[in-house]
C-alpha cells in the first residue's frame, strides 16, 4: 500500500468534514438525529406511531378537519420529543357513585359528563392527580363503539405557553385499567381538541381540578395559526 502524506491526509479529512455539512444541509437535522438518537423502546415507538397517524389524518382531505386554505399551508404538527418519563403508570380510584358534571366547552354550552375515577402519578417527582370522565351518553347507548371510551383532559403550565390554552386530552380505555387498578398514561400522545384548528366544533374544557402544575412537555405543540 502506498502511504499517503501528511498533507494528503489533512486534504482528506477537510474534504470529508465538508461533504458531511453538505450532506447534513441536504437531509435536514431531523434525518442526522434518526442517525445519531438512541433506539426508541416499544412503547416510544408506539406512541411515535400515533403521531404520525395523527400528522397523516390532518394531511388527508379525505379525514382533515382543516379548511382547503389551511391544508395548502399545512406542514405537520409539531410534537415534544418523546419522553419516557411523560409516559406513567398511574393509580386508578373508581368513583363509587357517579356524579354529573356540566363541563363548561369552547361554545359556552355545557356538556353533561359523568366522573368515572380518578389516577394518581408522579412526574419530576410530584405528586399529580387527575379527574377522568365519561359520556353518559356512551353508556346508555346499547353497542355504542365508544362505550369504552374516557375523557382524560388536562391543562398544565404549557398551555397558552407552547400547548393549545383550551387544553389537551389523553385517550383512555375502560379495558386498559388492569385489575391491580393502575393505568398507564402516555402523554406523548396528547393532542388539542379540534377547537385549536378550527371554527365549528364544542369542545369540552379540562375542569380546574386538572390543572397540572408542571410544564408537560409531551405530546402535540400549539397550532400554528399560520398553517
Amino acid at each position: 500500500m502506498v502511504p499517503i502524506p501528511i498533507n494528503m491526509k489533512k486534504l482528506v479529512i477537510l474534504l470529508l468534514i465538508f461533504t458531511t455539512g453538505l450532506l447534513a444541509q441536504e437531509m435536514g437535522d431531523s434525518a442526522f438525529a434518526k442517525v445519531n438518537s438512541q433506539p426508541l423502546g416499544e412503547q416510544s415507538l408506539q406512541a411515535k406511531l400515533y403521531q404520525e397517524q395523527l400528522n397523516a389524518t390532518y394531511s388527508n382531505p379525505d379525514s382533515t378537519i382543516l379548511s382547503k386554505k389551511q391544508l395548502r399551508k399545512f406542514k405537520g404538527l409539531k410534537f415534544w420529543p418523546i419522553s419516557e418519563e411523560f409516559r406513567v403508570k398511574a393509580r386508578f380510584e373508581l368513583v363509587a357513585s357517579p356524579v354529573p358534571v356540566d363541563m363548561a366547552t369552547s361554545t359556552g354550552v355545557p356538556r353533561v359528563y359523568t366522573t368515572y375515577g380518578k389516577v394518581f402519578f408522579q412526574i419530576e417527582g410530584k405528586e399529580q392527580e387527575l379527574t377522568i370522565f365519561q359520556n353518559p351518553m356512551f353508556v346508555a347507548t346499547p353497542n355504542h363503539k365508544y362505550k369504552d371510551h374516557l375523557l382524560l383532559g388536562f391543562t398544565d403550565y404549557t398551555s397558552g405557553d407552547g400547548s393549545y390554552g383550551g387544553g389537551r386530552y389523553v385517550d383512555l380505555l375502560v379495558t386498559e385499567i388492569a385489575e391491580d387498578n393502575t393505568v398507564w398514561i402516555d402523554f406523548n400522545k396528547a393532542y388539542n381538541p379540534y377547537c385549536a384548528y378550527t371554527t365549528g366544533y364544542s369542545c369540552a374544557i379540562p375542569p380546574d381540578e386538572n390543572d397540572l402544575k408542571v410544564r408537560i412537555e409531551a405530546g402535540v405543540k400549539d397550532y400554528q395559526k399560520t398553517y
